[in-house]
C-alpha cells in the first residue's frame, strides 16, 4: 500500500510486476541488496547505486481536486556506504549510507524534478539456525530535497487556489524523516519479502502546504518473486 505522496491521506494499492536478477561480476554486482559498483575497498567503504520510485497521483477528488495529475517518478543516483561494524561471518552489519538521487518523471518526454539526499543508518541481519535464509533490515534517517522536487508534490499554483486550498510555494530543504523495516527469505525457486515504513513530517520545510494532510503515518507492502531460470555458470557469493 502506498500513500499518494508523503503526507497524503489517500492510500492506494499497486500490484506491480518487477524484474529481479542476480549477477556477480568482478566490479558490477546485482542481488537482493540492489546494484553495487565495487569501486572502493569493501572492508570500509563501498560505492553503490540507489533507486526509489513514487506512484502516480490522480487528482479526481480530495485535497488535489482540480489540480493536474502527477506522473510517477523514478529516482536514481549514487550512494556511498561506510561499513561501520561487522559481526561474525557478516551476519549482523551496521552501515551509514548516503544516497543522492535525481528524480525523473515517467512520462513522455521524461523530465527531472530535482535531487533528493537521504542519509541513513542501516542495520542488517542474516539469520542462522532456525532463522537461516531470513534477512531482516532496519534503516532510519532524515530526507532533504531540492525546491523543484518539493514543488512537484506540495506547491499550489495561484490558478489552483480555492477557499480551502490557498496558494503555496514549497521552499525545499528538510523533508522529514523515515524509518523502514523489511524482512525477506530466498527459497529454491522463489523469494518473499515484506516491509513497513513510518514517515515523520514534523518540521518539514513544506509542512504548511495545504496538500499535507498528516504529519506521521505507517505504510507497508509485500512481494513475491518467482525465479524463472538460472545461468549454467555459477559463482560463489561473498556472503
Amino acid at each position: 500500500m502506498f500513500n499518494d505522496y508523503r503526507g497524503a491521506a489517500s492510500v492506494h494499492g499497486y500490484p506491480l510486476p518487477v524484474p529481479y536478477f542476480i549477477y556477480r561480476g568482478d566490479i558490477l554486482q546485482a542481488d537482493r541488496d540492489g546494484v553495487h559498483g565495487r569501486l572502493l575497498n569493501q572492508r570500509y567503504l563501498e560505492f553503490d547505486f540507489s533507486a526509489n520510485a513514487t506512484a502516480p497521483v490522480f487528482s479526481h477528488g480530495g485535497v488535489r481536486a482540480g489540480m493536474p495529475n502527477l506522473d510517477p517518478t523514478v529516482e536514481l543516483g549514487p550512494s556511498l556506504q561506510w561499513h561501520v561494524w561487522r559481526g561474525v561471518d557478516d551476519r549482523l552489519r551496521l552501515d551509514v549510507r548516503t544516497p543522492v538521487r535525481n528524480a525523473i518523471t515517467v512520462a513522455s518526454p521524461p523530465r527531472s524534478i530535482g535531487w533528493v539526499f537521504a542519509p541513513n543508518l542501516a542495520v542488517d541481519y542474516s539469520g542462522i539456525g532456525h532463522t537461516a535464509g531470513w534477512n531482516l533490515g532496519v534503516q532510519a534517517g532524515p530526507i532533504y530535497a531540492q525546491r523543484r522536487y518539493d514543488a512537484y508534490f506540495y506547491t499550489v499554483a495561484p490558478q489552483y487556489a480555492t477557499d480551502v486550498r490557498p496558494a503555496y510555494q514549497a521552499p525545499g530543504g528538510y523533508a522529514g524523516s523515515q524509518l523502514l523495516m523489511a524482512i525477506s527469505k530466498r527459497f529454491p525457486n522463489y523469494w518473499v519479502g515484506a516491509y513497513v515504513r513510518h514517515d515523520w513530517l514534523q518540521r518539514a520545510s513544506f509542512i504548511d502546504s495545504p496538500l499535507v494532510q498528516q504529519q506521521g503515518y505507517w505504510a507497508g507492502g509485500i512481494g513475491i518473486v518467482w525465479m524463472i531460470s538460472a545461468s549454467s555458470r555459477m559463482v560463489d557469493s561473498d556472503e
